[in-house]
């Protein structure tokens, strides 16, 4: 690379550190911006970031059962992603795509890079494990083998066995009478050898492990303690029951990973919602793309199995040494043990809406913009408010909604319905294309199409990703629009675990345009041209390239440039290659990208300006913050859009801007707190490796999220001190004009 790069030209002034004015006549270097040496691919950079939720598993400074959790989250999150991204580079391969990504690699390459780092990834997630057992053990949690369970704890658990996991087991003989057997998604399965008495020859049978929520876990509790023993291992060790009077000779367990992605013509078909579910249908016979076994399969099973399933050996056969399925540890993380947790967290009350018990339209209106800051600050009485009483406000005429994922017990769907019931126009827009909750979506379609609402499903060949609510009401100088625009889903259970914004507002041109674009999502209005919101998949790339290209015009040493962006992936190529075009004018670039990021910083001579970190912790980051220095005239936007090809071009998303300079203020902090914070933040380097930063006086600082919990108390405990003067003061007017009668 270095051969590759050639320096810029030297700098006149270093107004700030990072930033490099140019001289009038210096001239950028010819580097070539196509280079594939200069982008990050897609899935590696996603890999490494899993790596960095998995290190989390490794602090010691970490409540253990959190890490626990993390170990858990790190096989979920590989679940998924051999389900979505191991499938697709599988599908074009077999489709005989060659065609390589900016990065220079071709589908296969990609495939064979995952799949090894995957490998690596599994090693170290064994590792902790056994680590973490011996932890869980001193703390008086044991996962037991059934082997180690005395007399009485074995014949407990086979009546528990006998009662409530035999019925459910199904075993499925393999020989020329019975054809191998479907094996489920993610399910665990026993592959059975077995002979009958004196014979001489062996026989298959394949049983699935069965996990019934609120019947039969994973984790089987023994007597009254803390101490478990793993569901197959009690099914493995009563097979006498399931196949009596045959010898068992042995009993091996393996997991497959089917693909998720399966492609339908979405413009050929009549009915989307029919064409959905025979996708998830579909998806259940999905080819499978990945075949995990307990290290030690007997080689002929081992290949006997990857040939049934059509997989190869060498590449798509896992061996798991100590636990598979690992996401199953979300039971043992949730342990009610206070002491082995995080202090718990309980969002605060908006300081605008904690203690005004007035419509929230009238605080709205009074305030023109709230900015909400998730999960430090409650959904429920912010979101949840704004919905519940739009549906009971008699003033309010009409709800207009993009609902892309909402939580199983939903406050938002009972209070869409509730307005309809209430005799008001409520329009809803359900993304049925929402991954792996489109089942949950069909639900909610057909409960609100029940309850009288307008269901639609979005514009043909885009997946509505935008988080936006339009409540149109009756005020006393007429008709008034209110919004919320947020970056997260309207779903109360990861508002609590995800980091989140949204913005609540009754600006005019703002509200005009959400008018606009639910005219478009649910008739046949033309894409408008929008006053103030930026969307995908028509104005917001082309918004940002220019305002990126802005920035490199006005950039000197009187004003210099500076660009901040807060978002969970950076993948585009032309939003990239604009980036480098603002690092090779000496703008300082700060970037925070939780995952995946093609931009690579430090590469001299053209991204010496630039900085990436991404924040792990307790809770997912997710929100997205765009902010331009704009020689003074500063820009901040806030909504669902990260910066990926798919975003920006293939679904339909909110950007809005934030112009009131007291929620600038907020997202100004948001910025400075992650970006000089020492702790759960990882910093790139110019190769795209990660280094974690530690703070250089040894001692144990807040993270970023601890700091915005801390803040959000203590804005909580002022505005009720605010509040209690109010009062007192209230109170004592009160008492002086009584005492002024009565004299």
């Amino acid at each position: 690379m270095d051969t590759l790069i050639k320096p810029l030209a030297e700098p006149v002034a270093q107004n700030e550190p990072g930033v490099t004015a140019l001289k009038p006549e210096s001239h950028l270097p010819a580097i070539d911006l196509d280079d594939p040496e200069l982008y990050l691919n897609r899935e590696l950079t996603w890999l490494e970031f899993n790596r960095r939720v998995l290190h989390l598993a490794t602090d010691e400074n970490t409540p253990l059962l959190e890490r626990v959790k993390f170990l858990a989250i790190v096989s979920s999150n590989f679940d998924e992603f051999f389900m979505k991204r191991i499938g697709g580079l599988k599908q074009q391969i077999a489709a005989g795509i060659r065609t390589s990504t900016v990065d220079g690699r071709t589908p296969f390459d990609q495939l064979r890079e995952s799949q090894a780092i995957a490998r690596e990834t599994h090693l170290e997630q064994d590792r902790i494990y056994l680590q973490l057992l011996k932890q869980l053990d001193a703390n008086g949690i044991r996962l037991m083998a059934y082997a180690d369970l005395g007399p009485d704890e074995k014949e407990v658990m086979r009546e528990t066995f006998i009662a409530n996991i035999f019925p459910l087991l199904t075993p499925l003989a393999m020989d020329p009478g019975h054809p191998f057997p479907f094996i489920s998604n993610l399910a665990l399965n026993l592959l059975v050898s077995l002979r009958y008495p004196g014979g001489g020859g062996s026989h298959f049978a394949r049983v699935k492990v069965p996990m019934v929520k609120d019947i039969v876990q994973r984790f089987l509790r023994v007597g009254d303690s803390n101490f478990y023993v793993r569901l197959e291992d009690v099914v493995t060790n009563n097979l006498d029951l399931l196949f009596p009077g045959m010898e068992i000779i042995s009993c091996e367990l393996f997991r497959v990973t089917r693909n998720a992605i399966v492609e339908i013509e979405e413009e050929e078909a009549d009915d989307l919602l029919s064409m959905i579910e025979t996708e998830l249908r579909d998806r259940h016979f999905a080819p499978i793309v990945r075949l995990q076994i307990e290290t030690g399969m007997n080689p002929t099973h081992r290949g006997m199995l990857a040939a049934e399933l059509g997989l190869d050996e060498e590449t798509d056969v896992f061996e798991v040494e100590s636990m598979m399925a690992m996401r199953d540890l979300f039971e043992i993380a949730g342990l009610d043990i206070p002491e082995l947790h995080d202090p718990p967290h309980k969002p605060v009350d908006h300081t605008r809406l904690a203690h005004d018990s007035r419509n929230i339209f009238h605080i709205i209106r009074e305030r023109r913009a709230l900015l909400l800051q998730h999960p430090y600050e409650s959904f429920s009485t912010s979101v949840e408010r704004f919905l519940r009483t739009a549906s009971e406000d008699p003033k309010v005429l009409a709800i207009k909604m993009t609902l892309y994922r909402t939580s199983e017990e939903s406050a938002i769907v009972d209070s869409l319905v509730n307005a309809a019931r209430n005799g008001k126009q409520v329009a809803v827009l359900v993304e049925l294309k929402a991954r792996f909750d489109e089942a949950a979506n069909i639900r909610w379609a057909r409960r609100m199409e029940q309850a009288g609402i307008h269901v639609t499903y979005g514009v043909v060949g885009l997946k509505t990703h935008s988080k936006v609510i339009l409540v149109i009401r009756k005020d006393y100088n007429g008709l008034r629009r209110y919004a919320h625009i947020g970056t997260g889903n309207y779903h109360s259970g990861t508002a609590r675990l995800y980091c989140d914004l949204g913005m609540l507002t009754n600006d005019d041109d703002i509200a005009q345009d959400l008018s606009e674009l639910f005219n478009y999502l649910t008739g046949y209005s033309p894409p408008p041209r929008y006053r103030k919101i930026l969307t995908s998949p028509f104005t917001l790339k082309q918004a940002l390239l220019d305002k990126i290209e802005r920035e490199i015009k006005q950039h000197s040493a009187a004003t210099p440039g500076l660009i901040q962006f807060k978002m969970n992936a950076l993948e585009d190529t032309d939003i990239t290659r604009a980036l480098y075009r603002a690092c090779q004018a000496g703008i300082k670039v700060d970037l925070i990208v939780r995952d995946t990021c093609r931009l690579r910083p430090g590469l001299p001579g053209l991204s010496e300006s630039t900085r990436v970190i991404s924040v792990i912790g307790r809770f997912l980051e997710h929100a997205r913050i765009y902010y331009f220095r704009n020689q003074g005239e500063e820009e901040y936007f806030i909504g669902s859009a990260d910066l990926m090809k798919r975003n920006l071009e293939s679904r339909v998303e909110v950007v809005t801007p934030v112009e009131d300079s007291r929620l600038r203020q907020e997202l100004r902090l948001i910025l400075d707190v992650q970006l000089s914070s020492k702790r759960n933040v990882w910093e790139m380097q110019s190769d795209g490796s990660y280094t974690e930063l530690r703070d250089e006086n040894g001692k144990r600082p807040l993270d970023s999220q601890e700091t915005f919990i801390e803040l959000a108390q203590k804005r909580k405990s002022a505005a009720t001190r605010h509040q209690q003067a109010r009062l007192r003061k209230k109170l004592l007017h009160h008492f002086h004009k009584r005492l002024q009668k009565s004299t």
